[in-house]
């Protein structure tokens, strides 16, 4: 196969072609290095590789399938977000703080990987320390989205979803604390999975703990299960996390959708939404009526929960740098460092008022959705902005603070439910995405809701223009 065969290869075809020995984990491993060396320098997507890392990864998988022993990943090649460590690579955090840093030990998510016999391509680019929704730093520069490379892919995650969309490796590890996998999965058309708080340990815990989850994207939804059934299940060094499903959350994602009650908002009851993303999202969310779901637009009338998120945002950063904030501050994005200071002003009254703010909205929602099975609404209520903004100018017309303008990802890191980004493929190639919300900790509902949407309005064969067949 060329390069450019062997980057649009899913995991599942992938694991089907070395088990037919039609292609070898060298093989594909030497391609898609190749192919990083060949398109990242127009994305900046993938910041630290490791290519003489996923050889040796790559080798022994070869030598695994050869004597029957090959794991359930062997020679599937995979990206780490730069937030997420890892034993002997480079992990800088995005800040200039831990440029130089080399982890020596890796988080339960990513050990389980390389035991499952997959292999670590390198790191991709990310916010400092995962803080906004757009990928740009003073280490690496930012990461530009391979469908337009003046527009943002989006963030904190960009790099790993700019990875995804160009064949720059199948699947990636994300993290999520207000919408860091959903919102790049959106703008770069890619699948975006965040499962339910504490499903895949988050290793070490980091500032935000409450809200942080780590997640997956992918190509396809079924790549997503695979990767999740190899990284989910709990883990002592985090307490908050999960039991793994009893069952393959492969096996989970297929099954009926009939019968089944959605509930479909364009705003939550107080998101404004560009109209444009509105009609393109509601059309992807009637698609269920066509798999035998019931499709209800519902008013909500919801109470928008950001002041809850920024409060706990700004006091977890502002927490993080109590002790050395004058010290390090020179070295910090200017940006953070207003969060910071915000974080700082605050005071135990106002946390206080955030985690019942919090919790007022769970219980809200909940009630609202009582009697539904799912929950669609817009990933993101924009496209792709300009490359080296910081988010959308306006949001609708109506000016955004802060995180606010994504109003449709960090209620679900408050609440802590499973949700994805669904890609909404269209001729103009601008990229956005649904959002599919399941109940509390049902991820396999939510991957079956998006295993069957896929295979309805399928999307993997849709690539950028930097990853087309010339590649």
């Amino acid at each position: 196969m060329v390069i450019a065969e062997t980057g649009r290869l899913s995991l599942a075809e992938l694991r089907e072609c070395y088990r037919r020995r039609e292609l070898s984990p060298v093989e594909v491993t030497r391609d898609v290095l190749a192919r990083i060396e060949r398109l990242n320098g127009d994305l900046n997507a993938i910041v630290t590789v490791a290519p003489e890392l996923a050889l040796q990864a790559a080798s022994a998988a070869e030598a695994a399938y050869a004597s029957g022993e090959a794991g359930a990943l062997a020679g599937v090649p995979f990206t780490v977000k730069d937030t997420i460590v890892t034993r002997g690579v480079r992990t800088t955090m995005g800040s200039l703080l831990y440029e130089d840093w080399v982890p020596d030990f890796d988080p339960p998510s990513v050990q389980r990987t390389h035991a499952a016999g997959g292999v670590l391509l390198g790191k991709t680019n990310t916010a400092e320390f995962g803080w906004m929704g757009a990928t740009d730093n003073r280490v690496f520069g930012p990461t530009l989205n391979p469908w337009d490379v003046a527009l943002s892919p989006g963030g904190s995650g960009g790099g790993a979803a700019a990875a995804v969309a160009a064949g720059l490796g199948p699947v990636a590890f994300g993290t999520d604390a207000a919408g860091s996998i959903r919102i790049p999965a959106s703008f770069c058309g890619v699948y975006g999975y965040k499962p339910s708080f504490g499903r895949i340990p988050v290793v070490p815990a980091g500032a935000v703990e409450s809200l942080a989850h780590v997640g997956i994207l992918s190509r396809t939804v079924h790549d997503a299960a695979a990767l999740l059934e190899v990284a989910a299940g709990p883990d002592p060094a985090d307490r908050l996390s999960l039991p793994a499903a009893r069952d393959s959350y492969a096996e989970l994602a297929v099954g009926e959708m009939r019968g089944l009650r959605v509930a479909w908002t364009p705003d939550l009851g107080y998101a404004p939404v560009d109209a444009r993303v509105r009609a393109r999202a509601e059309a992807a969310a009637r698609v269920f009526e066509s798999l035998g779901c019931q499709v209800e637009e519902v008013d909500l009338e919801l109470e928008d929960p950001y002041e809850a998120l920024d409060v706990l945002l700004a006091s977890s950063t502002a927490g993080a740098h109590r002790d050395d904030f004058e010290a390090v501050r020179e070295r910090l994005d200017p940006g953070r460092v207003e969060v910071i200071e915000a974080g700082f002003r605050l005071t135990a009254a106002d946390v206080g008022a955030a985690t019942n703010l919090r919790a007022r909205f769970g219980a809200a929602l909940r009630s609202a959705l009582d009697g539904f099975d799912l929950l669609l609404t817009p990933a993101t209520p924009v496209t792709a902005f300009a490359s080296d903004a910081q988010g959308p100018p306006d949001v609708a017309g109506e000016e955004r603070p802060g995180l606010s303008w994504s109003a449709f990802s960090y209620p679900f890191n408050l609440t802590g439910q499973p949700a994805a980004s669904l890609p909404c493929p269209a001729d103009d190639g601008v990229q956005l995405g649904l959002q599919v919300v399941g109940p509390w900790q049902d991820d396999a509902l939510v991957l079956r809701a998006s295993a069957a949407y896929e295979a309805a309005q399928p999307w993997a064969h849709a690539w950028p223009p930097c990853a087309g067949a010339e590649a």
